[in-house]
C-alpha cells in the first residue's frame, strides 16, 4: 500500500511533571509510543515517520531495536504543522497515490481496525479526518461544516468564535493526508493564530478550497479511544479504561474473573477453557494459561507457561517458569526465571526456585530454596531446607535421584549429587555425593548438660 505513516511524538509533556520524555510512560507496561507504534505496525505502511524533540535520544534508545524506523526532529516544538513538515523530507511525493496518517504518541488507545476503516476512505484526492461527538468539546478543535454538511475548516479553541465553541464534533488530530497535496500545504502555512504555531489542522481549510480534493470525515463516539494524555489524571483514567478494554476481552474468551475491575495485563495473556483469576491479579509479557487454571488473589505472573489444572494460590510470584499439569504453588511462593516444574508436583508457602528442574510428583511444602537443581520424581523436601548454590563468585549445581525425601533444616552444599532413594536425616549439612539407598547424617553430636542454670538479669 502507498502509505507512509507520521507519529508526533515531540512534546515533552510539562504537566506530567516528570524528566521522563511524555510518550515514553507507560499504559498497561508499555509506553504509549509503543501502543501506537503496536497499531502503526498492523497497517500494510511502507515507511513509518517518528518526530522527536524533547528527550529524543531517550526515545531513539528505547526503540533502537527497529532499525526500519525513520526518526526526524523538531528542534523547537512550533505546532503540528511544522512537526509534520520534519518527516516530508523522506516521504516520496511524487506518487499522486501516496497517502500519509498522522498519528500521536501520547494518543496510545486507538483500535487498528479504527485506523483501517479511516484509510480504506482515502485516495490521492481526498482527505480523511478521524471526528468524535462529544458533550465536553472544550479545550478542543472544532469541525466546521457548511449548511450542505461538509467540512470547511477545523478551529482550535482559542480562535474559536462563541458559535464555533458550541460545536460538540471535534477534532481527534487523526488524519490520513494525500502525501502530494500535504507537501505544498504545509508550504503554505501560516502561524497567525493564538498560539503563533503552524497548526496542521489549517490544511483541511486548504483541502476545502482545493476543487480537486474532497474532505471525508468518520465519526466515532468513544472518547477514550482518541484521547491524550496531557498529565498523570489522564494517564490513570487511560490505564484504568486500557485493563477494563483487556478484562472484558477476557470474559469473552470465557475466562471467570471475580472482579473485573481488579487485574492488570500488562503484555499478552492466552487462555484456556474453565480459566479463574482472583483479585489483584498481576500478568506481565507473555502468559499462557492451560485449562482448568485457577489463580488466587494478589498474584503476579510474568512470562510464564502454565498448564491444565494448576492451581496457584494467593501472593505468589511467578516469573519466567513452566508449570506442568496438576501442579500446586503457593501460597506466598516464589518462582524465578529457569524454573521447571513437571507434572503434579507442589512447591508451597514461602518456597523460592530458581533454575531449577522438579520432577514429577515432588514437593517442597514450606519454607525453602532451590536454586540450580535438577530433582527427579517423588522428591520431598523438607521445611528450612536451602540449597547453596553460590560459592561468591559461581553458582554449582545439586542433583537429585528418584524418591528422594530431605529431612527439615537440612543444607545441600552444591555441587553435590543425592542418588536415587536417599534420606537426608534433618539438620544435616551435605557436602558430599551420597549413593543409593543410604541415609545421610551430618549434623553434630548432641551434649545435654545436666545442672545448668540460665543466665540471670543484674
Amino acid at each position: 500500500m502507498n502509505l507512509d505513516i507520521v507519529i508526533l511524538a515531540a512534546g515533552r509533556g510539562t504537566r506530567m511533571n516528570s524528566n521522563i520524555p511524555k510518550v515514553l510512560h507507560k499504559i498497561g507496561g508499555d509506553s504509549m509510543l509503543g501502543h501506537v507504534l503496536g497499531a502503526a505496525r498492523k497497517l500494510e505502511s511502507d515507511q513509518i515517520h517518528i518526530v522527536v524533540g524533547y528527550g529524543a535520544e531517550q526515545i531513539k534508545t528505547q526503540f533502537s531495536s527497529d532499525e526500519e524506523l525513520q526518526w526526524a526532529l523538531q528542534d523547537k516544538q512550533l505546532g503540528t504543522g511544522h512537526a509534520v513538515m520534519q518527516a516530508m523530507p523522506r516521504i516520496d511525493t511524487t506518487k499522486p497515490e501516496k497517502l500519509v496518517l498522522v498519528l500521536y504518541g501520547d494518543v496510545p488507545l486507538t483500535n487498528f481496525s479504527t485506523l483501517s476503516k479511516l484509510i480504506q476512505q482515502a485516495s490521492g484526492n481526498t482527505l480523511c479526518i478521524l471526528t468524535l461527538i462529544t458533550d465536553k468539546p472544550k479545550g478542543l478543535g472544532r469541525i466546521v461544516r457548511d449548511d450542505a454538511g461538509e467540512i470547511t475548516e477545523i478551529v482550535e479553541e482559542k480562535d474559536a468564535n462563541e458559535k464555533q465553541k458550541k460545536i460538540k464534533e471535534i477534532n481527534t488530530g487523526i488524519m490520513v493526508i494525500p502525501a502530494a497535496k500535504l507537501n505544498t500545504w504545509l508550504n503554505s502555512l501560516g502561524n497567525d493564530n493564538a498560539q503563533g504555531e503552524y497548526y496542521l489542522t489549517d490544511v483541511v481549510a486548504m483541502a476545502a478550497a482545493d476543487d480537486k480534493c474532497t474532505i471525508s470525515a468518520m465519526i466515532i463516539h468513544d472518547e477514550k479511544e482518541v484521547q491524550g494524555v496531557n498529565d498523570k489524571a489522564q494517564l490513570a483514567s487511560l490505564e484504568r479504561q486500557f485493563q477494563m478494554n483487556n478484562a472484558e476481552q477476557l470474559l469473552k474468551a470465557g475466562v471467570l474473573l471475580r472482579d473485573p475491575s481488579r487485574i492488570d495485563v500488562r503484555g499478552e495473556i492466552d487462555t484456556g477453557s474453565d480459566v479463574e483469576i482472583d483479585i489483584n491479579v498481576i500478568f506481565e509479557g507473555e502468559v499462557s494459561l492451560g485449562n482448568g487454571v485457577k489463580i488466587g488473589a494478589n498474584v503476579i505472573i510474568k512470562d510464564s507457561k502454565i498448564a491444565d489444572n494448576v492451581n496457584i494460590l494467593p501472593g505468589s510470584n511467578i516469573d519466567g517458569a513452566e508449570i506442568g499439569e496438576g501442579s500446586s504453588v503457593g501460597p506466598y511462593a516464589r518462582l524465578r526465571p529457569g524454573t521447571v516444574l513437571k507434572e503434579n508436583t507442589k512447591i508451597g508457602n514461602f518456597v523460592e526456585t530458581k533454575n531449577a528442574v522438579i520432577g514429577k510428583g515432588s514437593k517442597a511444602s514450606h519454607l525453602a530454596y532451590i536454586g540450580d537443581a535438577v530433582l527427579g520424581e517423588n522428591v520431598n523436601i523438607g521445611a528450612g531446607t536451602i540449597f547453596c548454590n553460590y560459592d561468591g563468585v559461581n553458582k554449582h549445581k545439586t542433583i537429585i535421584g528418584d524418591n528422594v525425601f530431605v529431612g527439615s533444616n537440612s543444607v545441600l552444599v552444591a555441587p553435590v549429587t543425592l542418588a536415587d532413594n536417599t534420606f537426608v536425616a534433618a539438620g544435616s549439612s551435605i557436602n558430599s555425593d551420597v549413593p543409593a539407598d543410604s541415609l545421610a547424617i551430618a549434623r553434630g553430636k548432641q551434649r545435654n548438660i545436666t545442672g545448668w542454670k540460665r543466665p540471670t538479669k543484674k
